[in-house]
């Protein structure tokens, strides 16, 4: 820990009191509601809408980078809090209805229509493929559906 030689104000104590207050807000659970129903980027919708990837992608590579960007969005959320899976529209034609990114298990999948999703995701099936949203994040107590602007729509379990 860095210390003031010559007498005089702490330059870090602000930085630590505000990193306190910040992480003590941010456990609070209504803090992390609030906080997630928040309107995401414009990059970060960009980059979970393009989840429709051909052959030859590296998808172990793919996934880590959207790890990064939801950490990147969300970064005052602890790992815990974050969704566990994103649904959305596939584009990739006949057969495919939808595809997910599955959080828990790092994996990007496609359904074709009648397929059954993991249950936890089967949930969030019918907003995915609604024409207002790009995407709909999964959480345990709720689905946040998030818009192409951006906005978000929670939708309560």
């Amino acid at each position: 820990m860095p210390r003031v030689i010559l007498g005089g104000e702490d330059p870090w104590a602000r930085k630590r009191e505000s990193t306190q207050a910040n992480d003590a807000a941010i456990s609070n659970p209504s803090t992390v509601f609030h906080r997630l129903d928040d309107r995401r980027s414009t990059e970060y919708v960009r980059a979970l809408s393009e989840l429709d990837l051909g052959p030859g992608v590296n998808l172990a590579e793919v996934v880590q980078s959207i790890i990064e960007k939801i950490r990147a969005e969300l970064p005052d959320i602890e790992l815990s809090r974050l969704p566990s899976g994103i649904v959305a529209k596939c584009y990739l034609g006949a057969p495919y209805e939808v595809h997910t990114l599955d959080l828990s298990g790092n994996i990007i999948r496609h359904y074709k229509t009648f397929e059954p999703l993991p249950e936890h995701l089967e949930v969030a099936r019918s907003l995915a493929l609604h024409p207002k949203y790009a995407f709909i994040e999964v959480y345990a107590d709720a689905l946040r559906a998030v818009m192409k602007s951006g906005e978000v729509a929670v939708v309560k379990r």
